[in-house]
């Protein structure tokens, strides 16, 4: 069977980009499935046209295991579904209501599922524009991308080179002014972000960029935002790799597994097909009942001599148990290397409380946990705080062209993240046992309280619920009972 690095070989690989755009499209590669389409052969392939043996590993298998992406999707999931999304938090009320407006507008979580995924096999960069006032966020995959950090702030980035091959007659349907003799030909395209524009430059050709000649600048393309600071986001995925990316979610040998489990299942699949149409034997003296070639059928009997002999060569159904046996264990293996959930749902008998579900996916809690730190507290929070200070350039509007109040420069903005599991009943009420019990024992503020029960209960606003709660009053079960008048004997205390 094969391993990344023999498929990895099949690559075409340009000297022209650097090292680190083969290895990052190589692992794109794992995580959209196209992982063997440089494989000629499809897997029921055995012989080529000359009649020679095609061996497994130039085949490319048939059944898929995905196992990488699993991880992915999974631990993503827990990162910014709807249903874990953080909640904007600050001291100033109008900010936090705009900034928690704003995401919704824009789908802010969509935006940071898409950035979080593409950035699993090492980075990504997440753009911010405000164009007629408005604000839009788009996660770019980083391959063809190149950040320049400050020197005397090694954490804030002083530009962004996008640069790339395209064809001319690619160009040319994008409205450059491409020659006929370049239609066919590659010619680098390339813009740059920086503190002041997003400049773009005419294409050049591969030529001039090996003399060293820089290119001209596109003065009708290139946009110049004035907004003081590069609005691009990069975040490196997870700790580890280098400084412009970060480990991948899904490591080295976890792709080699599961490209053993696709081997295995393609096999096992193909001995099922032969398993379901067996090989007919037959030792001669023997011949079919009717005239012609012997059809294998019940309706077509083979008659054969003393010293004859016909039978069917079947496989044995237990080899494909085995198979899949092996390849859950290796799934498993997959899995514990990668930090994905390893949890079997046909083996939950009932619903689990969310701190049950917690202990039963531990290993993908922690992996969700440190991307929190990479794509929360990392590029989201920065987005938000690039927002707050583009509203002191422009005038922000919503989607329906209303203005949006100039954000406060706060200095206290923050990530509040929900529970990793959705609490049951049962949960809830022994959070608001614990909770009215620490309120009644000073020990926590109604204020704290009702933000630790916000997301469980779909509380946009936790200073507009104490409000509410302050108007409304106790509920009337819960109110003081009225004093009983002097002399009137309660039912029940006769002596009778």
């Amino acid at each position: 069977m094969p391993d990344f690095k023999t498929i990895q070989a099949t690559y075409p690989k340009d000297k022209d980009y650097p090292e680190r755009a083969f290895r990052l499209s190589a692992l794109a590669r794992v995580l959209e499935g196209t992982m063997y389409d440089t494989l000629e052969h499809p897997f029921d392939e055995e012989k080529n046209d000359a009649g020679e043996y095609i061996p497994l590993g130039k085949r490319r298998p048939s059944a898929r295991t995905r196992i990488c992406r699993t991880v992915v999707n999974d631990s993503v999931s827990l990162l910014f579904s709807e249903g874990h999304f953080p909640a904007v938090d600050c001291a100033d009320e109008a900010t936090r209501d705009a900034l928690t407006k704003l995401a919704k507008e824009t789908v802010l979580n969509e935006v940071m599922i898409d950035a979080a995924t593409k950035g699993s096999a090492g980075s990504v960069a997440v753009i911010m524009r405000v164009l007629k006032g408005r604000v839009f966020f788009n996660a770019m995959s980083t391959v063809y991308l190149a950040p320049t950090w400050d020197e005397d702030a090694p954490d804030t980035l002083k530009a962004v080179t996008e640069r790339y091959k395209v064809r001319g007659d690619v160009l040319k349907a994008m409205g450059y002014a491409i020659a006929e003799a370049d239609l066919k030909a590659e010619l680098w395209f390339q813009r740059t972000w920086d503190e002041a524009a997003e400049t773009w430059f005419l294409p050049q050709s591969k030529d001039d960029a090996k003399d060293g000649k820089q290119p001209l600048v596109d003065a009708g393309r290139t946009v110049k935002h004035a907004l003081g600071f590069v609005p691009i986001v990069w975040a490196r995925n997870l700790p580890g790799g280098d400084l412009v990316d970060g480990a991948p979610t899904f490591p080295p040998e976890a792709i080699d597994v599961q490209i053993e489990a696709d081997y295995l299942l393609s096999q096992g699949g193909r001995g099922l097909r032969y398993q379901s149409d067996p090989t007919l034997h037959i030792k001669q003296p023997a011949f079919g009942a009717g005239p012609g070639a012997i059809v294998k059928g019940a309706a077509n009997a083979i008659i054969t001599g003393a010293d004859g002999d016909a039978k069917l060569l079947e496989i044995s159904g237990d080899a494909a148990n085995a198979v899949m046996e092996w390849v859950k264990g290796l799934r498993e293996l997959a899995l514990e290397g990668a930090g994905g959930n390893r949890s079997n749902p046909d083996k939950l008998s009932s619903a689990q409380s969310g701190r049950a579900m917690e202990l039963m996916n531990q290993t993908l809690i922690w992996l969700a946990d440190k991307l929190r730190i990479s794509y929360g507290e990392g590029a989201l929070l920065e987005l938000l705080n690039m927002v707050v200070r583009a509203s002191a350039k422009f005038q922000l509007v919503d989607k329906k062209g209303r203005k949006i109040e100039k954000l406060s420069q706060v200095d206290d903005l923050s990530l509040r993240w929900p529970q990793w599991y959705q609490p049951t009943y049962a949960d809830k009420q022994t959070q608001a046992e614990t909770l009215d019990t620490l309120r009644l024992a000073g020990l926590l503020s109604q204020d704290t309280a009702v933000k630790s029960i916000a997301q469980s209960y779909d509380i946009a606003d936790s200073e507009a619920e104490i409000a509410l709660i302050a108007t409304e009053g106790p509920p009337p079960n819960l109110a003081p009972a009225a004093p009983e008048k002097p002399g009137k004997e309660p039912i029940g205390n006769s002596d009778d």
